[in-house]
């Protein structure tokens, strides 16, 4: 799988923008603040149907401008495809896949598989759990449309659910409709999570005994609301009944896999509690491979791999490791300086950004 080239319109600091990717190496290159960010983000707003830094779609719409337009052309086992996006300020999306206007944001997900490493993954260890939970959301809507699906069920739900805490008023009956559907899809969303990190856990544990000369065994565990992670619909509904006093008085829904987390332990030792800043970014770094690898596994196919200015903070054996692990995979860095790795090699294109104008 890669993506050929990609056509902006109106896109962030781009009026007008046409070019086409190396089928390995694509080096972005430019000073802070020249768009070189900018460009990734559409390629992988034409997989996710929306950005990795805002959740507002307007937000990508070029300064005075009423709409923005993205077309990526992608080849896939010899077949070629093609996806457009086209986001006018009113935050209206049309999303055409081959010149067809799909209906469901689900329908796009497993035509580009992207991963996204960037500086802030780095600190996903010791971050507030919503980035763990996001890491997790962005590889299983794309692998998984059923587990897509019935997260915007859920995330429908618990709107409903917390403005009705709200009120405090509760009629019985409608929030025992609620809770029953939305305990339905917590507890799907929560069996695919669990069987996610099982893998992820298997796959990073490979990769951080690589960076660690067997010296640390990395453990990934799922922490989710029900006892010992003994997942079912009718015990997040009893959890969900046990906890409506606490979240009445809370106005808000304490109990759920919106509220899990994810714990990593390196030789047994609570990395996020007592891990040294060395040993929580090579925990991530092993996570963001074994992502890579769990990707290759389920869909036999490897995913497109966007490095934002990653490699700067990196030191050199990392990043090493990391132009070594990626020789299968099309790659997109961003960097203010070409890396030393690339200085020499051939098969690289290189694109040089400045405000918004790639040579």
């Amino acid at each position: 799988m890669i993506v050929k080239s990609i056509s902006l319109e109106n896109f962030r600091n781009y009026e007008k923008l046409e070019v086409d990717f190396n089928k390995k190496v694509n080096i972005i290159i430019g000073n802070n603040a020249q768009g070189k960010t900018n460009l990734i983000e559409a390629i992988y707003l034409s997989s996710m149907s929306k950005s990795f830094r805002t959740n507002t779609s307007s937000d990508l719409i070029n300064f005075k401008k009423d709409f923005t337009r993205v077309i990526v052309k992608v080849r896939d086992d010899d077949i070629d495809r093609k996806v457009e996006i086209r986001i006018d300020k009113n935050n209206k999306k049309i999303i055409k896949k081959n010149n067809k206007i799909i209906r469901k944001t689900s329908e796009l997900f497993n035509n580009i598989i992207i991963v996204i490493f960037s500086p802030d993954d780095l600190s996903i260890v010791k971050n507030d759990p919503i980035k763990r939970r996001t890491f997790i959301d962005r590889e299983l809507c794309q692998l998984k449309p059923k587990y897509y699906l019935a997260l915007s069920n859920y995330n429908k739900i618990l709107k409903q659910r917390n403005a009705l805490l709200k009120e405090r008023n509760i009629n019985n009956n409608l929030i025992d409709v609620i809770d029953s559907q939305l305990a339905k899809y917590g507890a799907i969303i929560s069996k695919y999570r669990q069987v996610f990190c099982l893998e992820l856990c298997n796959l990073s544990n490979t990769t951080q005994k690589s960076l660690t000369n067997n010296k640390e065994e990395l453990v990934i565990k799922y922490l989710s609301s029900f006892k010992n992670n003994e997942i079912s619909e009718e015990k997040l509904f009893n959890l969900l009944k046990e906890n409506i006093k606490k979240d009445i008085e809370k106005g808000y829904t304490t109990v759920g896999p919106h509220r899990d987390d994810i714990s990593f332990f390196i030789n047994g030792i609570d990395v996020k509690k007592y891990g040294s800043q060395g040993q929580q970014r090579t925990c991530a770094l092993a996570l963001k491979l074994a992502e890579i690898d769990l990707i290759k596994k389920e869909t036999d196919k490897y995913p497109i791999l966007l490095l934002d200015d990653v490699l700067s903070e990196l030191d050199q054996e990392r990043q090493n490791l990391i132009i070594k692990h990626l020789k299968m995979v099309q790659l997109f860095i961003t960097t203010t300086e070409i890396p030393d790795q690339y200085k020499e090699k051939e098969n690289i294109k290189i694109f040089k950004v400045k405000n918004g104008d790639i040579s």
